[in-house]
């Protein structure tokens, strides 16, 4: 029996709750696991994304979909959205449970609800693998209690919603008491919606204009509020000089020392970037104080774990680098906030509310049910917004000041004193002998990721429970989302972390982009040590049928072996994750009239041309929305692999803004881009949010070692390339932890 008839054929548990009109929620058992037939990989068992179901199961009865007498449908959603497209696919779920149009269905953004614990976290690609039954069962409770009414309104039995005006419906269908009842889900080979392509229910609103983020809100009295910071990372101001003088500037309201610096709320954001560049401000030291690119390298290298005794037979072994990087959304990082002596109010683009909440009520002294936190829609995020540091700047200027801010950081406050993606570095040993491949070492060592965000404590809350040993609270995270997907013998990866001085995030994908990436590297060196293609060297080591699958995909699709010029090459990656797996085939141009064209700022380098990548997410919700997300994750891998990255120069990073943090640009998009969504018989979704990532990174690396013959070590290839000196931002960089303006 597949999957699909397995869930077609159940009868799920839901309630219909007490309430005027008619609103029913979910109760479901234990979440269904990875194929645990033969586990030769802790993911395999279990991995981060059934940990984040499993914590969410117990609250999945608290959200509901609610029947309006207009007839449309409503729905919370305990999400964030930031332009992964989740209020479609949400919307979607539900229209095909409910026979309505899915223009009919709307869907916003629940407040922080503590009472759902570890169900309102928004991170590892696991928003709709966690609701897809949860709203799918209410939606159904929903559809048969209106099938109900409208039987008995007409007296003869009635099948089908369509025509039918559930509006009028909605208060007979609704119950004065709540209680247990029973649905069947309606079967996949009956989806109308489910499964077929769909425009964003939100793309008009996006495109005009009309759709409101947090700095488009008009909250009574919400002044422009913005902070001065310190020159260094995590520094802490001493004194300020000019007070009273900065008050009294044009259109300024308030001047307040705050713990992270110095905010400044004006009429208009002008002005308090006027009040910021007057402000005379001594410096305390901050947490990375005089640290550099080169410093922290060495900080690595003293931390890195061993790869155990060297290997008897040939081996390769390689050692790889990767930069500081930032997360580089569109939207700055902002927040408003209205905090009185009795009552705190926030609104803000936040991925884990709850915890949010919690520390603003602490901040400000305030219980936590005094605290109301509304989560807005954000204009991307790639993990930035799990963290809700503006929220609680917002909170803390707001109280200062008895008035409400409008605050917002400017983009290079983010560059360097926000989230940044850990400098690491990954070690690996591959050993062969003959046509085996026998071991495979891998040893990652980081700076400290802060996981202090909800996720650490869905960990913390569950890993006790896994069969991953004694290991730390990082290494869980680390091996909980790693896969190996090829039969390489005796296999092991460990995690190594140091230096928790900086403000680190899990940046799109966490681990996976450096981790695939040095491994794809490896995987092309043994396939040239032992005389093979890389793409058939790859398709005879793989474990599952799902990634031969993508793999043989893209390389049909994408012509691989194709005869090419000097100086271009194709590369092919695989990377596995969350139920889902992909590949990508990269073609790259490294030929001098290429490389060495200056394309902005001096900045040279290779271009790819042409990007083919195939993805199996099981059942694909909305495969429009999918491609959508598997465009901007090639992005991101081309980015990452090429030329993003923050320098670090004593204590501080020069980047400010995309004029020197280097995403990205339209001269370095593939011609020509190709992303093939994989069928599949399977009633379930997998992980999307994050899949694309790692795959196009390790690709368009192994594409550049092909065209170049040098195997790349240290990324983004073009970090050492870039040599500039940071230009003056607001306000400008300053020369030394003692100058009044801040970076």
């Amino acid at each position: 029996m597949t999957d699909a008839e397995h869930i077609g054929r159940r009868r799920f548990l839901g309630y219909v709750l007490a309430a005027p009109t008619l609103v029913t929620a979910a109760e479901l058992g234990l979440a269904r696991v990875a194929d645990a037939r033969q586990p030769q990989d802790i993911t395999d068992i279990v991995d981060l994304n059934d940990l984040m179901t499993v914590a969410a199961l117990p609250t999945s009865g608290l959200i509901s979909v609610e029947v309006n007498p207009d007839g449309t449908v409503s729905f919370a959603l305990p999400r964030a959205e930031v332009g992964q497209g989740i209020t479609t696919s949400t919307a979607m779920l539900i229209a095909e449970e409910l026979a309505v149009p899915v223009d009919r269905v709307r869907v916003t953004l629940a407040d922080a609800r503590p009472e759902l614990v570890f169900n309102q976290l928004t991170g590892g690609s696991n928003t709709t693998i966690a609701t897809y039954l949860p709203i799918r069962v209410a939606a159904a409770i929903a559809r048969q209690r209106l099938l109900d009414a409208a039987t008995a309104e007409r007296g003869s039995p009635v099948t089908d919603l369509r025509g039918v005006d559930i509006g009028a419906l909605a208060g007979k269908a609704a119950s004065t008491r709540t209680r247990q009842v029973s649905v069947t889900l309606t079967a996949r080979e009956n989806f109308t919606v489910i499964g077929r392509p769909h425009n964003r229910i939100d793309a008009l609103a996006a495109v005009t204009g009309a759709k409101k983020f947090a700095m488009d809100l008009d909250v009574p009295g919400a002044k422009p509020t913005m902070v001065c910071r310190p020159p260094t990372i995590n520094g802490r101001v001493g004194s300020v000089a000019n007070l009273a003088e900065v008050r009294a500037m044009p259109g300024v309201t308030d001047v307040v020392v705050i713990s992270t610096g110095v905010a400044v709320r004006a009429e208009t954001f002008g002005q308090c970037i006027d009040g910021i560049r007057a402000l005379r401000v001594s410096w305390r030291p901050g947490t990375a104080e005089g640290k550099s690119d080169e410093s922290v390298l060495r900080e690595l290298e003293r931390a890195e774990l061993p790869l155990g005794l060297p290997s008897p037979t040939p081996s390769v072994e390689a050692r790889f680098v990767f930069q500081f990087r930032g997360n580089s959304a569109l939207e700055p990082n902002c927040a408003v906030a209205d905090v009185r002596a009795d009552r705190a109010e926030i609104w803000s683009a936040l991925k884990s509310p709850i915890v949010a909440r919690q520390a603003i009520a602490a901040r400000v002294g305030l219980p936590l049910g005094r605290v109301t936190v509304h989560v807005t829609e954000g204009g991307g995020s790639f993990g930035r917004k799990l963290f809700f540091d503006a929220a609680l700047e917002a909170a803390e200027v707001s109280k200062k000041v008895g008035k409400p801010v409008k605050l917002m950081w400017h983009r290079a406050d983010d560059s360097r004193q926000g989230r940044a993606h850990p400098m690491a570095t990954s070690r690996v040993r591959a050993s062969y002998l003959g046509g085996t491949v026998l071991s495979y070492h891998q040893r990652h060592t980081s700076v400290a990721t802060d996981l202090g965000h909800g996720l650490g404590e869905i960990i913390t809350a569950l890993a006790a429970r896994l069969p991953v040993g004694d290991i730390g609270f990082s290494e869980t995270f680390f091996q909980l989302s790693q896969t190996m997907s090829y039969n390489f013998g005796l296999t092991t990866r460990l995690l190594a972390e140091t230096d928790d001085g900086f403000n680190t995030g899990s940046m799109r994908n966490v681990y996976s982009p450096d981790v695939t990436c040095a491994r794809e590297l490896v995987v092309d060196q043994l396939a040239a040590r032992m005389g093979r293609d890389p793409y058939r060297f790859r398709r005879d080591f793989l474990r599952d049928n799902r990634s031969l699958g993508v793999l043989d995909t893209v390389a049909g699709a994408g012509g691989w072996g194709r005869a090419m010029p000097a100086g271009t090459a194709q590369g092919i990656a695989l990377h596995a994750e969350y139920k889902s797996v992909s590949a990508a085939l990269v073609e790259i141009d490294c030929r001098p009239a290429t490389v060495n064209r200056p394309i902005r700022d001096g900045v040279t380098g290779p271009r790819v041309t042409k990007v083919v990548f195939a993805v199996d997410v099981g059942l694909a919700v909305n495969p429009r929305g999918l491609e959508a997300q598997m465009m901007g994750g090639i992005c991101d891998g081309i980015a990452l692999a090429l030329t993003s990255s923050l320098h670090l120069r004593s204590g501080y990073f020069l980047e400010a803004s995309w004029d020197n943090y280097f995403y990205t640009r339209q001269w370095n998009n593939p011609l020509e881009l190709r992303i093939i969504v994989m069928p599949s018989t399977s009633d379930n979704p997998g992980g999307a949010g994050e899949l694309a990532v790692a795959a196009s990174m390790a690709a368009v690396a192994c594409a550049y070692g092909r065209a170049t013959g040098t195997m790349p070590t240290r990324f983004p290839i073009n970090h050492g390339t870039l040599s500039f000196e940071p230009k003056p931002t607001v306000p400008p960089v300053p020369q030394s932890p003692t100058d009044g303006r801040a970076g």
